[in-house]
C-alpha cells in the first residue's frame, strides 16, 4: 500500500488579540533563536509591530522584510534574509503569506502564518500562488507550522476581503463537480474525506451569508475557520483539487486579459455562477448567496468589460490544461461563452 504525507499546522489560534500572544505561542513550540517577520507597507502598522513587539517581549531576535507582490523577485529577496534564521513569519494578506509561505520552503524553514485579512484559503494550505511572465502559478508549498488568526484585526479590514474570502470558498462546490467530472472521465485520483471537508465548508457559508456582517468579529471568526477548513482539504488530497477548478481556471485566465481588475476570489465566485450553470446545477443559489453576501455576480461589478468575461471563458481551457474540468480540452467557443455568460447574467 502507497503512503502519503498529510501536512497540517501544529498549532491555530483564532480569536480576538491572539496576535499579542505570537511570541509565548513560538516559545511554547519550542522554538528560539532569530527569527524574520515577512510582512508590507500597510500590513507593518496592521500587524507587523504587533507581531514583532511580542516576539521580542520573550526575548526572540526579530528582522523583519517588507514585500508588495507576490512574485519570484520577492521571494528571492525574503531568501537572501534567512541566514541563521530560525522561524519565518508572514503577517499580511494572502500575497505576502505566500512569499513567506515559498521562500521559507526552499530555505527549509518552518514558518507561521498570521493573516491580517480573510481573502482566500491560502493561509493554511500547502500551496502558494505566485506571479510570472505566464501569468499566476500554483506551487508546492509547506504547510504552515501555525496560524494565529487575529478576529480583532481581521474584522477591521475592508470587507470585499472578507466577501471574496467567502466567494473563495463558496467556489467549491463547482471544484469538487470537476473533480468528480475527472475521476470518472480521466481516471483521477479522488479523496472522498477532503471532498466531503470542502463541500461542508461551503455548504456552511451558504447557510450563514445572512450573518456575515462589515465590522463583526463573529463573522470574521467564521469565515476564518471556514478557509482554514478549506485549506485543511487541500492538504488531505495533496493538491488543489478541492478548492480550484473551471472557475479558478476562468479566474486566472481573467488575470492574463484584466490585471489588477478586482480579487481573487470576487472573479472565482462569478467564474462559479457560471461553472454551475455548465455543469446543470443551480447557479441561480450560487448568485443568490454572492449577492446576500455583497459579493460582484457580474461584469459590472467587477469592473470588467463584458468582452473580457467571454474572452476569459475562452482561454480558460488553457490554464493548467492536466487539470480537467467542465471545460474540457477543447474549451468554449466564443458564442458558447456568451451564451452562458448572458444566461448566468453576468453580462
Amino acid at each position: 500500500m502507497d503512503s502519503k504525507k498529510i501536512q497540517m499546522p501544529r498549532e491555530v489560534h483564532i480569536g480576538p488579540g491572539v496576535i499579542d500572544n505570537t511570541g509565548k505561542i513560538c516559545k511554547d513550540l519550542r522554538f528560539s533563536g532569530d527569527t524574520l517577520v515577512v510582512t508590507g507597507p500597510n500590513t507593518l502598522k496592521i500587524g507587523g509591530e504587533k507581531v514583532i513587539e511580542s516576539l521580542e517581549s520573550e526575548n526572540f531576535s526579530v528582522d523583519k522584510v517588507e514585500v508588495k507582490s507576490a512574485t519570484n523577485d520577492s521571494v528571492k529577496n525574503v531568501e537572501k534574509k534567512l541566514d541563521d534564521i530560525s522561524l519565518v513569519l508572514g503577517v499580511g494578506g494572502g500575497k505576502i503569506i505566500d512569499v513567506a509561505k515559498m521562500a521559507s520552503t526552499n530555505a527549509g524553514l518552518l514558518f507561521m502564518s498570521i493573516p491580517t485579512a480573510a481573502s482566500h484559503d491560502g493561509i493554511a494550505s500547502p500551496l502558494a500562488s505566485l506571479k510570472n511572465f505566464k501569468g499566476t502559478v500554483s506551487l508546492t508549498a509547506q504547510s504552515p507550522i501555525g496560524v494565529i488568526a487575529d478576529t480583532d484585526i481581521i474584522r477591521k479590514a475592508p470587507f470585499k476581503l472578507l466577501t471574496s474570502g467567502c466567494a473563495d470558498i463558496i467556489s467549491n462546490y463547482t471544484a469538487i463537480k470537476d473533480w468528480k467530472l475527472a475521476q470518472r472521465l480521466q481516471n483521477e485520483n479522488f479523496s472522498e474525506s477532503a471532498a466531503a471537508l470542502s463541500l461542508m465548508t461551503a455548504k456552511l457559508i451558504i447557510k450563514s451569508v445572512d450573518t456575515i456582517k462589515e465590522g463583526l468579529e463573529e463573522s470574521s471568526r467564521l469565515v476564518v475557520k471556514s478557509l482554514f477548513s478549506s485549506g485543511m482539504a487541500i492538504s488531505i488530497a495533496g493538491s488543489s483539487r478541492p478548492a480550484s477548478g473551471s472557475e479558478h481556471k476562468f479566474s486566472h485566465a481573467l488575470d492574463t486579459i484584466a490585471p489588477k481588475a478586482c480579487l481573487h476570489g470576487e472573479q472565482c465566485g462569478v467564474g462559479t455562477i457560471m461553472m454551475m450553470s455548465l455543469h446543470g446545477g443551480d447557479w441561480k443559489c450560487i448568485q443568490n448567496a454572492l449577492k446576500r453576501i455583497k459579493a460582484p455576480t457580474n461584469a459590472y461589478e467587477l469592473g470588467i468589460d463584458p468582452e473580457s468575461i467571454i474572452e476569459a471563458l475562452t482561454l480558460a481551457h488553457t490554464i493548467r490544461p492536466e487539470r480537467y474540468t467542465i471545460l474540457g480540452d477543447r474549451g468554449l467557443s466564443r458564442a458558447a461563452g456568451k451564451n452562458l455568460a448572458i444566461k448566468t447574467e453576468v453580462i
